[in-house]
């Protein structure tokens, strides 16, 4: 009791409750904010990768410094509606649903957006929560981030080998040289291996690699003849 008579306790605990509340919102914003100029530290799948015994190859590069025909190739590979959509592609998780009840290959239907929300802010895994806060951050960073933002950023921190991060480290690890320097074949072969970075290799790669970036390599010229990349530049 108060001086007064008036109980202090549940009011102050309502305070703090509402007070921890706000920062469990604003927390996301604020991150969302600052990288949307400040290039993301280690993720936590790069921690987990470390504490596996793999190495930590990471180097960022601004999207003037990675060749195009690598934006092209993972439009080609992982979103070809990237520019188009709002962070959720429905049409391709509709026929992601239907090709697994079907019992093909299973794929998924997660666009460049959702798998960027994911590697920076998030940890791996399937559970409802993640995905529940998969698809807040989604929307945050479409709603703060340019499209151009979210391909820069999903091009430096994707896993793209064994303790490899991001198209710089990638270029350099799979082909000796910078990420500006990629030809459309090597694009197209480092977009084919990024659903399974450790499985696949990029250089030398095996019958299902070459059969796939040659699939993409081909595709790569209608996103560009279509402007289906034109928000990256």
């Amino acid at each position: 009791m108060s001086a007064g008579g008036v109980p202090s306790g549940p009011p102050k605990r309502r305070l703090g409750c509402f007070a921890v509340l706000i920062a469990l919102v604003l927390a996301p914003v604020g991150a969302v904010l600052v990288h949307a100029v400040v290039p993301p530290p280690i993720t936590v799948l790069m921690v987990q990768r470390l504490f596996e015994g793999e190495g930590l190859h990471v180097r960022w590069r601004g999207l003037n410094d990675i060749s195009p025909d690598l934006v092209d190739a993972v439009i080609a590979a992982e979103d070809a509606r990237f520019c188009e959509h709002d962070g959720f592609d429905f049409e391709a998780i509709e026929d992601a649903m239907e090709d697994n009840a079907r019992g093909r290959r299973v794929r998924g239907g997660s666009t460049i957006s959702q798998q960027t929300a994911k590697n920076v802010f998030l940890w791996p895994g399937r559970s409802w929560i993640r995905k529940g806060l998969e698809a807040g951050y989604t929307v945050l960073i479409e709603t703060v981030w340019s499209k151009r933002r979210i391909m820069e950023v999903y091009l430096n921190v994707a896993e793209m080998g064994p303790g490899v991060y991001g198209a710089e480290a990638a270029a350099r690890h799979w082909f000796g040289k910078s990420a500006s320097e990629l030809t459309r074949a090597e694009a197209a072969r480092l977009a084919t291996i990024l659903p399974s970075p450790r499985e696949y290799r990029a250089a030398d790669p095996g019958p299902y690699v070459r059969r796939r970036a040659r699939a993409i390599q081909a595709n790569m010229g209608e996103v560009r003849a279509q402007g289906l990349s034109d928000c990256t530049s």
